[in-house]
């Protein structure tokens, strides 16, 4: 039997550790640190309240799908993975638990769930994984059930003469590249919830891999969809590019389930790699670095993966495991190449010329090992600090390369008290992501967090910010997102969402301002 993942923290519990006593100690002293006035609750003791949908409606949609409505299913389908999330769901607080889970096989079984919902008015929020950090699975409605695609989990053709892949959207990451590999091909997606999200959910909140530098966000690899609405089926893209209007592949990408339910996605493949190779560079500030990853960007040689952290992240995130000289001061650069052994060879050596002319020093395979073998780790640290009372949370932003500074010192400056760090995290010939992470003593409940998030919100749009790379929308984002388009941009939403989902039961209150 699959393993399940953790119902109030991240991934597979058999996999979280809890923090050395040193660290522990470290945390009390320097952030004052102290142990939360509860413990978490058990599942077994939390006992969400009757499904709110007549009995009648529960029959109808059983008649369509596959329905469970037992307490610990519809706890596990309780909001996303977000650090208010875990701690409200850790109290046992069940006010974003769904009503029932809905497990359609068919495309067809998803058009039926939205027809009856729109009948009968209770909301569908559409779950691949439920990773989302923004608040993307708590609708604002008086009932809803969760639309589990787990069953939809086919690798359903590979054409190799265009080198694409057709798959079913509840295919999670390491599936689909079991699939795939078994064809000798990877789609090259690797973002740090891989091992656990969904191939839907990339698609919809236009998720961003580890190796983007190289292989391009879910949203550039692709090329067509089914989609199930309450109007019904959208089917788009005839090929990978087209002059024939708007894309409207673009208005489906990134929608977080607002606007319909993809069903199945065709996406572009590549060979597998014969070569991945990682390694790590020091750079004496994060201003340097900065230089040098975006001389890359725009004339190259692109490596595959390309990241950094700034001088607090490099600090603490060495974990004093292995050291990058000058006495550790400095920032650390992970600098990765996948593809043919020769072309790698190819690349490598002109990478390597170009960021030693620009201050870098090479720092060796170390680095870069350390960092393969963690990089899906991070959100297991985030538990072990909850649980011994900090508080940790992740927020991401981009703009254009010559205003990554102004960024960058913005929100910083809008969490003073905190530990803040960043890296770097995806690059483009015009502009960069900057992803932070922030760990207090300070905030206790979730009001506090909502307070400091309101601020770095502000922050990032008032210093010409995107208020997310690759997050998402959900509600967190929701106040800042409208700012950002503009009245007229939310109008626009507003009248897409009105015309493929009239009744608004897709994920009422999600993305559309």
């Amino acid at each position: 039997m699959p393993v399940q993942m953790s119902w109030s923290g991240w991934g597979d519990p058999a996999k979280a550790t809890p923090l050395p006593e040193s660290v522990t100690t470290l945390l009390r002293e320097l952030l004052g640190v102290q142990p939360r006035d509860e413990s978490p609750v058990a599942l077994s003791d939390i006992a969400p309240p009757e499904p709110r949908l007549d009995q009648d409606v529960l029959a109808a949609l059983g008649k369509i799908a596959e329905v469970r409505a037992d307490a610990e299913e519809r706890v596990r389908h309780t909001g996303g993975k977000s650090t208010p999330d875990l701690l409200r769901i850790r109290r046992g607080d069940t006010s974003q638990t769904p009503d029932a889970v809905v497990l359609p096989a068919t495309h067809e079984d998803v058009l039926g769930v939205l027809e009856l919902a729109t009948a009968h008015g209770f909301a569908v929020v559409p779950f691949g994984g439920g990773t989302s950090v923004v608040g993307g699975l708590a609708p604002e409605a008086p009932a809803f059930v969760a639309l589990d695609l787990r069953r939809l989990d086919e690798l359903l053709e590979v054409d190799e003469v265009s080198r694409t892949a057709t798959l079913q959207v509840g295919l999670r990451g390491p599936r689909a590249e079991e699939l795939l590999g078994e064809r000798g091909y990877t789609i090259g997606h690797f973002p740090q919830s891989f091992e656990w999200a969904s191939i839907g959910g990339f698609a919809a909140a236009r998720s961003s891999g580890q190796s983007s530098a190289g292989y391009g966000r879910f949203d550039e690899l692709v090329v067509g969809m089914t989609v199930a609405t309450p109007s019904g089926t959208l089917t788009l893209g005839r090929a990978q590019k087209s002059a024939a209007g708007p894309d409207l592949r673009q208005l489906v990408l990134g929608s977080e389930g607002a606007f319909g339910v993809i069903t199945s996605l065709t996406v572009r493949i590549r060979p597998l790699p014969e070569v991945r190779l990682y390694e790590g560079w020091r750079f004496p500030d994060f201003a340097s670095g900065a230089a040098a990853l975006r001389r890359l960007s725009q004339d190259g040689p692109m490596p595959t993966v390309l990241r950094l952290s700034d001088e607090t992240e490099t600090m603490v995130g060495l974990a004093r495991t292995e050291t990058i000289g000058e006495g550790d001061s400095g920032c650390l650069a992970i600098v990765g190449y996948e593809g043919q052994a020769g072309e790698v060879a190819v690349r490598r050596d002109r990478t390597h010329a170009v960021l030693s002319s620009l201050g870098g020093t090479a720092l060796g395979a170390g680095p870069g090992e350390s960092w393969e073998h963690g990089r899906f780790g991070a959100p297991y640290l985030r538990d072990s600090l909850l649980d011994v009372g900090a508080f940790v949370e992740t927020l991401e932003t981009t703009t254009f390369w010559s205003n990554i500074p102004v960024l960058y010192e913005a929100v910083k400056a809008a969490l003073p008290g905190h530990l803040v760090m960043c890296h770097i995290s995806h690059v483009y010939a015009s502009s960069a992501s900057l992803y932070f992470t922030i760990v207090s003593g300070r905030i206790g409940r979730d009001a506090d967090w909502d307070e400091a998030k309101t601020a770095v919100n502000e922050a990032i749009i008032a210093a010409g910010g995107s208020i997310s790379h690759h997050h998402g929308v959900g509600t967190e984002h929701r106040a800042a997102y409208a700012e950002e388009i503009g009245p007229l941009g939310v109008e626009v939403l507003r009248a897409v969402k009105r015309s493929l989902d009239p009744a608004g039961i897709l994920n009422p209150g999600i993305l559309v301002p």
